[in-house]
């Protein structure tokens, strides 16, 4: 079932249980989903790619969003954001542990022969591709830049 469609199924279960933080996210993924649509010109399905690079998108900027927030002693505005992260992350798929992270770019920073932070650009570039949808990356980041120093 495509992405669309499963938004839209949650949709009706979120209006019929009045869930109102789940129903006020699945409609920002549904407005994002007809932009994406109607910026590329294509009436047709997104593909599985674009539809996890959206949602991490809009999961990226609840966080953010969050964490301004609570930096600002704003707890009240930011825990409407985190209950919208827990909705919109059920349609990403699972992410990968700090671990499995750390071991996919260990295997990569072999691959790619990096010794120095210089290197860390070309690592980033492989591991992000590879890693795609799978891990946050901001953890890349941070497993790179362990992995090399």
């Amino acid at each position: 079932m495509s992405l669309q469609k499963n938004i839209m199924d949650k949709m009706k279960e979120a209006m019929k249980s009045k869930d109102t933080v789940a129903l006020e996210s699945l409609r920002a993924i549904k407005s994002e989903i007809l932009l994406l649509q109607t910026k590329g010109g294509a009436t047709d399905e997104l593909s599985e790619d674009d539809e996890i690079k959206l949602l991490q998108k809009l999961v990226k900027q609840r966080k953010d969003s969050a964490a301004l927030y609570i930096e600002q002693g704003r707890k009240d505005l930011a825990d409407p954001e985190l209950a919208q992260v827990e909705v919109i992350a059920q349609f990403l798929p699972e992410q990968m542990s700090d671990e499995a992270i750390k071991k996919a770019v260990a295997e990569i920073i072999s691959k790619v022969g990096a010794t120095s932070m210089k290197d860390m650009g070309a690592v980033m570039g492989m591991a992000s591709k590879e890693l795609a949808g799978k891990a946050d990356g901001k953890a890349i980041s941070v497993a790179v830049k362990q992995l090399l120093s």
